[in-house]
């Protein structure tokens, strides 16, 4: 009874004041109504890529709309609400998906998988915190878990309240929804357009249907991956019988973060990279080096560096978390563990991102695995990468290249320097000077600031062509100083920058070269019609990066032995 009566005490102060104040309280309404309906017209008609993102796109007539408003016409009041607040909570679902699609395009060159992309979203806030802080990184968290619950509450209230408006005026409501229904199948029909896009759309069906397949299509990707690691050319080739042309050379595998066809043919970037990589051809030359270089289609893009590592050295496609996780939990025969099997080479890694437990490193075939902590560095950070790259190259000679050993060294090396935001970025210092890293506080303090840089797309693409140019010669100098006639190095990019650097629609390409003293070493490569020196040439052989493991323990004698799925 006193519920009942506090209700009807409720209701009695609200017509009150309706009374007192009609027009403010009629402007409420209407203009509650007009943000509902450009809220759940918005995110029917919202594209899923920032590209797509234009005026045109919302002068359509969406069909989920037409059919929405039919359906609620002709359910009685509870269902009415019920199917209301589900539909309007499904639209807001859409558009967090649409919205994540929109990011992981610009970052990553494909949609949000969520079946797979999820972890990411953890490495998303992680790289926030590296780079700009952790109280930026935990408001930005907040504020995405928080703006995304807003997004459902209000997508579902914003439904209700259109239902509530058609149900309370269901005769001209449904005159409205045949006329709509006519006019959508007209121009469906006809395939009228307004600025360039058709009048009729079923654009947020459509996306929801990409969703699902591509949820269909991960799950049988999953399968058919796992029997595809099974099988490998070189799985069951004996260990006498592996790289026995490269026996007694120092081999070292490097990947340049971020280092991409962007960097060597984009306008912006390339005056300045072109001049590092051939003033480093030059200065090798005159240490005795030779080098080949061409392009690999890498794996991944802009991001995900460790799918581009796990392919290049597995020699099958890893394009997704999911498939990394199958391979990196099987067998399958990398090459720098082709290395560790013939039992004639220490095999170690130098891996200054790496700042927790690395469990890959056994799949990878690597004795010794040099963490970000592992290596004695005193210095500053720079933005997310740990440490200069000519610090972490210097490590490498004091811990393992320039030590006597019994038996040659092979190692990979990733280099962090050129990952973004490119600010601030290191400095080449004398190597005699660098001692514990504390020589880079000075530059650190006084490079760019990361947010600033963020901002700016063509800030953007000139640091990080700086960037690019600053870890290329970080490795060549290192090269030129520390080289010895038995020493090969094989380097090249992981994957391209974002799209706001290397461009909307920027292939997935990056360089890879091949250096030694020795012209055997080379000459073993002929066949691949690579191009001399260190930059390749726009016409130079592209491979997929998955290739290259067979080319590579092909060129250097290897006997296939085939495993089977």
């Amino acid at each position: 009874m006193r519920t009942r009566l506090s209700r009807l005490s409720r209701l009695t102060r609200r017509r009150a004041r309706r009374t007192r104040h009609p027009r403010l309280t009629l402007a409420v309404r209407r203009t509650t109504t007009v943000l509902a309906a450009v809220l759940v017209l918005g995110a029917l008609l919202l594209p899923n890529s920032f590209v797509a993102l234009e005026p045109n796109r919302f002068a359509r007539i969406p069909a989920e709309a037409v059919i929405g408003t039919v359906l609620l016409l002709c359910l009685p009041r509870v269902p009415r609400l019920a199917l209301a607040a589900l539909f309007g909570t499904g639209l807001g679902v859409l558009t967090v998906l649409n919205l994540l699609d929109m990011g992981f395009t610009e970052y990553l060159g494909r949609g949000f998988n969520v079946v797979l992309d999820w972890g990411l979203l953890d490495d998303a806030q992680s790289y926030v915190a590296d780079s700009m802080g952790g109280a930026a990184a935990t408001w930005a968290a907040v504020g995405a878990v928080g703006g995304a619950t807003l997004l459902l509450v209000l997508m579902a209230l914003a439904v209700v309240r259109l239902g509530e408006l058609l149900a309370a005026h269901r005769e001209r409501a449904a005159r409205g929804a045949l006329l709509a229904a006519t006019v959508w199948m007209t121009c469906a029909a006809l395939g009228v357009q307004t600025f360039g896009v058709p009048v009729a759309t079923r654009s947020a069906s459509g996306a929801l249907e990409a969703q699902a397949h591509r949820v269909v299509d991960t799950l049988r990707d999953e399968a058919a991956f796992a029997k595809e690691a099974k099988a490998d050319r070189f799985g069951a080739t004996p260990a006498e019988q592996l790289v026995p042309d490269l026996r007694g050379k120092d081999v070292i595998f490097t990947f340049i973060e971020s280092y991409g066809r962007s960097a060597i043919e984009d306008p912006v970037m390339a005056p300045g990279v072109g001049r590092a990589l051939d003033s480093g051809t030059e200065a090798l030359a005159g240490a005795g080096f030779r080098a080949r270089s061409g392009w690999l289609t890498s794996a991944t893009y802009g991001g995900s560096s460790w799918l581009g590592h796990s392919t290049f050295l597995s020699g099958l496609w890893v394009d997704n978390q999911q498939r990394y996780r199958t391979v990196t939990a099987g067998d399958h025969l990398t090459l720098t563990k082709a290395f560790a099997k013939t039992g004639d080479w220490d095999t170690v890694g130098v891996m200054p991102g790496v700042q927790k437990a690395w469990p890959e490193a056994e799949w990878y075939g690597l004795d010794k695995v040099y963490d970000a902590f592992d290596v004695g560095y005193e210095g500053p950070k720079f933005s997310w990468s740990t440490m200069p790259d000519q610090y972490a190259l210097e490590a490498f000679q004091r811990l393992e290249h320039g030590r006597e050993r019994d038996r040659p060294l092979m190692a990979e090396i990733i280099l962090t320097s050129s990952h973004q935001p490119w600010a601030p970025i290191p400095r080449m210092v004398g190597w005699d000077e660098i001692g514990d890293g504390s020589v880079f506080d000075g530059i650190e303090a006084s490079g760019e600031k990361a947010a600033d840089v963020i901002a700016d797309p063509t800030r953007s693409k000139e640091e990080y062509g700086k960037s690019v140019e600053y870890s290329v010669t970080s490795l060549t100098r290192w090269l030129e100083r520390y080289g010895t006639d038995d020493t090969v190095l094989v380097f090249l990019g992981d994957h391209q920058p974002l799209a706001r650097v290397s461009g909307n629609g920027a292939s997935r390409d990056v360089p890879v070269s091949v250096v030694a003293k020795d012209p055997k070493v080379l000459d073993a490569i002929d066949d691949w019609n690579w191009t001399e020196g260190l930059k390749p040439a726009e016409d130079a052989p592209v491979w997929r990066m998955s290739s290259f493991r067979d080319r590579f323990l092909t060129a250097y004698g290897s006997t296939p032995h085939p495993t089977k799925g």
